[in-house]
């Protein structure tokens, strides 16, 4: 009986050590599958980037070739980007007006944000749908309009016109944040109310800190959208090389070659 058991006690064991091996083989078949695919999807979305960068170490004659590696490097390439044009002035430039562009929009749509969703008064959510509504107006139909302003105030060629919009707010930043403000529990301003605190500090100190997400999000497009907006610089600062943005600079650059 005890010789019996042993053996049933060894075949099971075997069993188990079979099942073991199994599971880590598979586990190890899965693991090889999955970084196969990464690195697959890795290469394709690097290639990209990798033919940049050679092509950039080549002359023109080597670029029109379909070769996949310069022969020779030609490294005064980059040395010519910053010599022959004012490539990093123009990249202070964007950096400029995207800063302050962006600055410019968390500041004027976090107060609108809050009155529309924080406070309770009439007309609220009528003067939220006029703001919604101006989204629907393509820039198309303003552009004239708004480039004889900013002549008669004798701003062109200037940042102005690509900095001071942005503190006036935009629809979709007053309409991205007062969503989320919306989200906030009500309990939370009520205890704050109940403490002593104002509007302004409640927005402030409790508000704002709770939607640093929703505010992160905002600062992301406005910057974005500033550093790669080509046609409102095309529009009031071409006329001055010195406040070109790399938008129209790279534009032109391409231009001569």
């Amino acid at each position: 009986m005890s010789i019996y058991a042993s053996e049933k006690l060894a075949e099971i064991d075997e069993q188990s050590r079979k099942a073991r091996r199994s599971k880590k083989w598979n586990n190890f078949l899965h693991m090889v599958g999955n970084h196969s695919v990464l690195i697959a999807l890795s290469a394709i979305f690097i290639l990209p980037l990798y033919l940049v960068i050679v092509i950039s170490l080549m002359n023109k004659g080597q670029a029109e070739t379909r070769s996949l590696w310069p022969h020779p490097f030609v490294w005064h390439n980059y040395l010519e980007v910053f010599t022959a044009v004012p490539f990093l002035k123009w990249t202070l430039n964007t950096l400029f007006v995207s800063v302050v562009g962006t600055i410019g929009t968390v500041v004027s749509s976090v107060p609108p944000a809050y009155v529309l969703s924080r406070l309770q008064w009439k007309g609220r959510q009528t003067t939220f749908l006029v703001i919604l509504s101006t989204m629907m107006l393509p820039g198309q139909v303003t552009m004239i309009p708004v480039y004889i302003i900013f002549s008669k105030l004798h701003w062109i060629p200037s940042f102005l016109p690509l900095i001071v919009p942005s503190f006036f707010a935009s629809a979709f930043s007053i309409f991205l944040l007062r969503q989320f403000f919306t989200s906030i529990p009500d309990e939370i301003s009520d205890a704050a109310r109940i403490d002593g605190c104002s509007e302004f500090k409640l927005m402030m100190r409790i508000i704002v800190p709770l939607a640093k997400p929703a505010i992160s999000a905002i600062a992301l497009f406005a910057f974005l959208g500033s550093w790669n907006d080509f046609f409102g610089p095309l529009l009031y600062i071409v006329e001055n090389e010195n406040l070109w943005t790399l938008g129209i600079g790279l534009n032109a650059f391409q231009g001569l070659h």
